[in-house]
């Protein structure tokens, strides 16, 4: 577990032999105006697949309730909405660049209105012990 970062690791007790891997990218070349996708299963009716850019690096977001900060996350306007958190933040090759953990809505409806954040994929690798690059 790592709450700082929202993140939680599960181990699979057995793994489905037709699985692929997810190959991860390292963020350290990562820029504003990258294109990016958000994979997810919004509001249940997923799979689905939403396509946008970066907007920002090293953004902050704290918890409606003002509970948690997260800090060096990667901001993006891909939509995403309840039920993409915990899924990947993909480049145009489908390299996992992070894992969607919150979006930014001062309403209440909690829907997308433009800015999502996902944690950097070293930090989420960290998570699971292991420095991905």
């Amino acid at each position: 577990m790592q709450p700082e970062n929202d993140l939680a690791v599960l181990q699979a007790q057995k793994v489905p032999d037709d699985l692929i891997p997810a190959t991860m990218r390292s963020t350290a070349d990562l820029r504003s105006g990258d294109q990016v996708a958000a994979v997810g299963f919004p509001f249940g009716i997923g799979p689905s697949v939403s396509a946008g850019v970066v907007s920002g690096l090293k953004r902050s977001f704290r918890s409606p309730e003002g509970k948690q900060e997260l800090g060096n996350l990667i901001q993006f306007d891909a939509a995403a909405n309840p039920g993409n958190s915990g899924g990947p933040l993909i480049n145009m090759d489908g390299e996992v660049l992070g894992i969607v953990t919150a979006i930014l809505n001062p309403t209440q409806q909690r829907t997308f209105i433009g800015i999502g954040f996902a944690v950097p994929i070293e930090n989420a690798a960290s998570a699971a012990g292991s420095p991905p690059f």
